[in-house]
């Protein structure tokens, strides 16, 4: 790593569960390995029936800095809850002195630099204000080469601790999208975000049931979410045929589209304040510019001023 350690932010993680059993225990694994171990790693469990939390204690009697919180049993299964279940653990570390704070789910694994080097980013870019790496997901990963390389997975985000609170935390969406809508705050406000290609995760629960017909119906579910996050029509048909190159290829990108029309039909509630939609559409249709390669304004006049005689 290229800072000293001594210049290294002190970092504290939180990771919101809910019957992981089959999968923290390689989260676990993963973390009690890293090169630069946290300050603190709250687990909390979000009224888990299975063996979570037990596999959680097991661990704690190995690292002093794993703490469990457990809440209540809940019905409902909502994406707003996970939020809920992170509030809970950053609570717990309100005493705490920190600069970093990171969001990492329980169904993921990774080599033991990883935080270490998520945490030299930040501290090389003071403006940087979320960082993150690509997930592996069945073997593959988003190409990076149409991918916004901005946006950091909700797998593992790092961010900040100013970043962070300046952002307000997750916005509670029930639909989903509390990711997206923090990273995407964030350059709102001026931050710099960023995924780092060097490192990888391992996510070892795929999207839906891992079937075709699972994939399907969570591409259209995503799709609709695609809609109550604001995003723009022609950036959507754009994401639509870029998922008919992935599994399970052209019904994945009809789901999506699907999903994205019957929300716009429906009218479906925006998630996100229409300041956020306007700025992340603007940045959708900066992004499918510089793809195509359109020119801008200025460049178009420059161009015919070059040509005249």
């Amino acid at each position: 790593m290229t800072a000293s350690r001594d210049r290294l932010l002190t970092y504290v993680v939180i990771t919101p569960a809910r019957n992981e059993e089959q999968f923290i225990g390689l989260t676990l694994e993963s973390m009690i390995h890293q090169t630069l171990p946290p300050m603190r790693w709250v687990i909390v469990s979000d009224g888990s029936t299975d063996r979570t939390d037990d596999i959680v204690k097991r661990y704690m009697q190995r690292c002093a800095w794993i703490e469990l919180v457990r809440l209540p049993e809940r019905r409902e299964r909502h994406f707003a809850a996970k939020v809920q279940a992170f509030n809970a653990g950053y609570q717990r570390l309100s005493a705490l002195r920190f600069g970093l704070v990171g969001s990492l789910d329980a169904d993921i694994s990774f080599e033991p630099p990883y935080f270490e080097f998520l945490v030299d980013q930040l501290t090389k870019n003071p403006r940087l204000g979320v960082a993150g790496t690509p997930f592996v997901e069945d073997g593959q990963q988003y190409d990076y080469r149409v991918t916004n390389i901005e946006h950091v997975s909700g797998a593992c985000q790092l961010f900040r601790r100013a970043c962070f609170d300046e952002i307000g935390g997750y916005t509670p969406i029930k639909g989903g999208g509390i990711d997206w809508a923090a990273v995407t705050t964030a350059r709102m406000k001026g931050w710099e975000t960023r995924t780092f290609l060097e490192m990888t995760c391992r996510h070892h629960r795929p999207m839906g049931t891992g079937s075709s017909k699972g994939r399907v119906r969570a591409l259209f579910r995503h799709g609709q979410k695609d809609w109550a996050l604001g995003g723009h029509p022609l950036w959507q048909l754009f994401r639509c045929t870029y998922q008919m190159t992935r599994r399970p290829y052209a019904l994945g990108g009809a789901a999506l589209l699907a999903g994205y029309a019957s929300a716009s039909m429906t009218r479906r509630q925006r998630s996100v304040s229409g300041e956020l939609v306007k700025f992340s559409r603007s940045e959708q249709i900066a992004r499918l510019k510089a793809m195509f390669h359109f020119p801008r304004a200025h460049d178009r006049r420059y161009a015919a001023t070059a040509s005249k005689p």
